[in-house]
């Protein structure tokens, strides 16, 4: 017992079936997040993201899993939001110092991989843990629009649409059998809010969804009102 505790505890070492424990138990912790999705077609780029207040007095302003890095990318978060600040913050510095370097926006991957490498770093030093969460990462640059997905271990992936947090997978079943290449990018806002939607349950009104469009056209990230989403809802 005292053996398999230390494979449990800590997080420098592999298990004897190739496990790595304190990543695994980070990703169970993003199943838990409040759902969030994102898709992409040729017209451009749509993020979504549930966030439901605890209490009627709380400012939704200070309840974020939705955020832009830089006016071509944005991203959403499922996991420890405290986590996620440290990521959002680091992937912004990321952006604005390629923009002052090379004098042009980062690349998507770029900047996946830039905040890929972070993640992975805290998977093999002795006394920190993992990052409790995962992003999508969603833009359009200089090749087109791009759907990234990290996790707490460091690696990505890229998809046209998927979705992260509590019950993603009946998110993901939805988005699987109605996302097509081919659809505008209001049919893909209205999949992507179906989706977190059915993740979430019945019970999710317009005013808890977030959501953010970057189109193919102009590159710019913009968040869709209440009103806008309530249209899509």
């Amino acid at each position: 017992m005292s053996r398999g505790r230390e494979y449990d505890e800590a997080i420098t070492i592999f298990s004897p079936e190739g496990r790595i424990y304190q990543v695994e138990y980070a990703l169970e912790l993003v199943k838990r997040g409040a759902p969030v999705a994102g898709a992409y077609t040729k017209d451009g780029v749509v993020l979504t993201a549930v966030e439901v207040l605890s209490s009627s007095l709380e400012d939704s302003r200070f309840s974020k899993k939705l955020f832009e890095l830089d006016t071509h990318v944005a991203t959403v978060i499922a996991g420890f939001s405290p986590d996620a600040r440290v990521l959002v913050r680091e992937a912004r510095l990321a952006c604005q110092g390629h923009t002052m370097t090379y004098d042009e926006p980062i690349g998507i991957e770029g900047l996946v991989i830039n905040v890929g490498d972070l993640l992975q770093q805290y998977t093999q030093n002795a006394g920190i843990r993992p990052f409790g969460v995962s992003m999508i990462i969603a833009g359009v640059d200089s090749t087109g629009p791009h759907l990234l997905s990290i996790d707490p271990s460091g690696s990505y992936r890229g998809y046209k649409a998927t979705a992260l947090g509590m019950n993603s997978e009946k998110g993901k079943e939805i988005l699987e059998k109605q996302y097509n290449s081919n659809m505008s990018l209001d049919d893909i806002t209205k999949l992507c809010i179906e989706a977190v939607k059915t993740a979430y349950g019945s019970s999710l009104k317009p005013e808890n969804i977030n959501v953010a469009i970057i189109p193919s056209s102009k590159k710019t990230f913009k968040k869709l009102t209440e009103e806008e989403v309530q249209k899509y809802f």
